[in-house]
């Protein structure tokens, strides 16, 4: 089986309720780069990435459709069935863009499911649950606001709240810490996730400001090596999110010992194989790490789905979908969605979910 189309769509997602702030930067809609490859079977898979804007990480959504019009046509005719040479196929035809390949790996991915009349999940060792918790994350708020919207997303379900912070007065991010722990207190784990955008002096005196709560600091700081010159005096665990672009990332924060877990992006990583291998990793060092994904719309989510699924459930965090900000799913019969704080694995082969494409318009680019 063989690649015989690769066509490429560009749809925008507009944020409901926007818009969706951290410390940074606020978007109100995303631009996703949505893949359909097409084999010479007549098998269709999907693939999907949806860089949070320019500014967020070192990839965005014009990147990722150069980056598959400089790898698409070279690929059409390459064998479907040996998924660790395409990689090194793409590799050969360019360097870096992992989110770009990334959604060139899901559709891979979702076409040799189906050709096997298999799950996605199958393909990556197997489901050890069929029903994940999800997180919500909050955006910037004052205390008052942040903490009405814990409560809020707690009594829907959802048992961890990922609180954003930074890029600000410290103080506001403080007050903002304990109003959520006073209106939540142990429901949910809650999580202070600053995007990077704190020194090292102001994540240190958070944590020492909150010091008798139980919270976890997320990607508190911009490197790894300023993690690193306070990691002996934070009293919280760390986990990072932004550092880790790759699974030779992953295992230098675990070799320097700067976290005690990460937040995983499955198209930051490369996509799902990469996640499998950081997947791998993390369970022989026993660390904890949710499953998710800057943005994206029902492909994304399946993605992250049928990865999670094949996590140690005690080493799952919970995943990430942005089911509360989209106005429609790609697939309207299937499409995934928070239910009490849980999410199902969408069943059938492959991925589970069949876009309906007139939602995409014409392809932006194409090759056969």
């Amino acid at each position: 089986m063989r690649i015989s189309e690769f066509h490429v769509f560009q749809k925008d997602l507009p944020v409901v309720g926007g818009p969706y702030s951290w410390s940074n930067s606020e978007l109100e809609s995303v631009d996703t780069t949505i893949l359909k490859i097409v084999s010479d079977t007549g098998l269709v898979g999907w693939g999907e990435t949806a860089p949070l804007g320019a500014a967020y990480q070192p990839q965005h959504a014009l990147g990722a459709r150069a980056a598959m019009s400089e790898m698409g046509k070279e690929l059409v005719g390459e064998s479907l069935m040996a998924p660790l040479l395409l990689r090194r196929r793409m590799d050969e035809l360019l360097n870096g863009h992992n989110y770009a390949k990334a959604a060139i790996d899901i559709a891979v991915m979702d076409l040799r499911a189906k050709y096997y009349g298999l799950r996605v999940c199958d393909l990556l060792g197997g489901a050890a649950t069929h029903k994940v918790p999800a997180y919500f994350a909050t955006g910037i708020g004052d205390p008052d606001e942040i903490a009405r919207l814990a409560v809020d997303k707690v009594s829907q379900g959802y048992s961890r709240i990922q609180i954003k912070s930074g890029g600000r007065d410290l103080s506001i991010d403080i007050a903002v810490v304990h109003k959520v722990w006073e209106a939540v207190g142990d429901r949910a784990q809650i999580v202070v996730d600053a995007n990077r955008a704190m020194t090292a002096s102001e994540a240190l005196r958070l944590s020492l400001s909150c010091s008798k709560l139980p919270i976890v600091l997320e990607q508190p700081c911009n490197t790894m090596e300023e993690i690193n010159s306070i990691r002996s005096q934070i009293s919280h665990p760390i986990y990072l999110d932004e550092n880790t672009e790759s699974p030779t990332d992953v295992l230098r924060a675990i070799a320097l010992g700067v976290c005690d877990g990460f937040g995983l992006k499955i198209t930051r990583l490369g996509g799902l194989n990469a996640f499998a291998t950081v997947r791998d990793i993390c369970a022989m060092r026993s660390m904890p790490h949710t499953c998710e994904d800057t943005w994206g719309g029902d492909i994304t989510a399946a993605a992250i789905l049928h990865a999670a699924v094949t996590v140690t459930p005690r080493l799952l965090e919970a995943v990430w979908i942005p089911d509360n900000y989209i106005e429609e799913h790609y697939d309207p019969i299937n499409g995934i969605q928070v239910i009490s704080g849980q999410v199902e694995l969408p069943k059938g082969d492959g991925l589970g979910i069949t876009p309906d494409e007139s939602q995409f318009g014409s392809p932006v680019f194409s090759f056969s």
